[in-house]
């Protein structure tokens, strides 16, 4: 459904696109159009117009920034940002987000058992509003290290959280008939984390060997009030849904869990909102949230998590 749905946006841009092409070829005539041809002024208009659609994109990714810092925690002295990787930090998930909602999330990963695997097969969760797709540099590096996996698409989009705890028991058993493996790692990125607990809250961690979450707002996050859906409300600071969960979790679960996430994340905020007690948080910076799931020292750090857990 989110592919569907992405394939939709895709075309309304372009088409948004051409008609501003039009609208400027009819109604704009600057001079320089008098000595160009006819091909080459169309170009030059379809330019101006993929322009206009890639300024509103990265308008949207700064104003994310700036109420993320609005309502952010903190930034540690040993993270702080300078100039040039402030502007690279923006950059990076500007790039990210274009990569994941105009390529990546059009090629969901589903499942992937390599022939010679060793260690423990991984569970991908991906976030709000997102499919497997999400995780394709991820699935590259995993595959590269022969680790089999299976990224699960969540449907639909807008559902409780709760509801997707057996889509994810599902997942785990057809993970383990397909590799043979008594145990699973489970990673989740942003919603998908949450998924993952409330999956251990309804089904246990009988078969869970880790569970590993990249940016996930385990206390909730500010954004999740721009958001629609049963998911996003639950994902509020303070929600109701939240509290129940903590609430129903034990230390030893806690202790399952490595949480990954950046002081710099521009959907979570506050970002310390990733900070989980009992659990393992492994603290970044000067990344932001979709460049998580693609980020060279996330994805290693991700993997050395893989492998401890699959060596314990």
């Amino acid at each position: 459904m989110i592919k569907r749905l992405l394939i939709l946006l895709l075309l309304l841009q372009a088409a948004l696109v051409g008609l501003l092409a039009v609208g400027l070829y009819y109604w704009w005539r600057p001079a320089w159009q008098a000595t160009l041809s006819a091909p080459s002024t169309v170009a030059v208009y379809l330019a101006f117009g993929l322009l206009a659609v890639l300024l509103v994109r990265l308008f949207i990714s700064a104003n994310n920034f700036y109420l993320s810092w609005r309502a952010g925690s903190i930034t540690p002295p040993d993270h702080a940002l300078n100039p040039r990787s402030a502007a690279s930090l923006f950059w990076q998930e500007f790039h990210s987000s274009m990569l994941t909602t105009s390529y990546y999330m059009l090629r969901p990963i589903g499942m992937q058992v390599h022939p010679e695997a060793r260690g423990l097969p991984v569970l991908l969760i991906h976030g709000y509003v997102c499919n497997s797709g999400y995780w394709l540099p991820m699935s590259k590096l995993l595959k590269e290290a022969r680790i089999s996996h299976y990224g699960i698409d969540l449907e639909p989009p807008g559902a409780s959280i709760d509801d997707y705890a057996p889509q994810v028991q599902a997942a785990v058993e057809r993970l383990r008939k397909e590799t043979g493996s008594d145990k699973v790692i489970i990673v989740g990125h942003s919603m998908g984390g949450l998924v993952a607990r409330a999956y251990l809250r309804r089904y246990g961690d009988a078969h869970i060997a880790r569970v590993i979450t990249l940016g996930t707002p385990h206390h909730g996050t500010a954004l999740a009030h721009f958001g629609p859906g049963s998911n996003a409300a639950q994902m509020r600071r303070d929600s109701a849904w939240l509290a129940s969960l903590a609430a129903s979790e034990a230390n030893t679960q806690r202790m399952l869990i490595s949480s990954i996430y950046s002081v710099h994340d521009n959907i979570i905020a506050p970002q310390d909102s990733s900070d989980l007690p009992g659990a393992r948080n492994l603290v970044f910076g000067a990344i932001g949230h979709v460049a998580l799931g693609r980020h060279p020292d996330i994805m290693q750090c991700t993997l050395r998590e893989i492998e401890t857990a699959a060596h314990a």
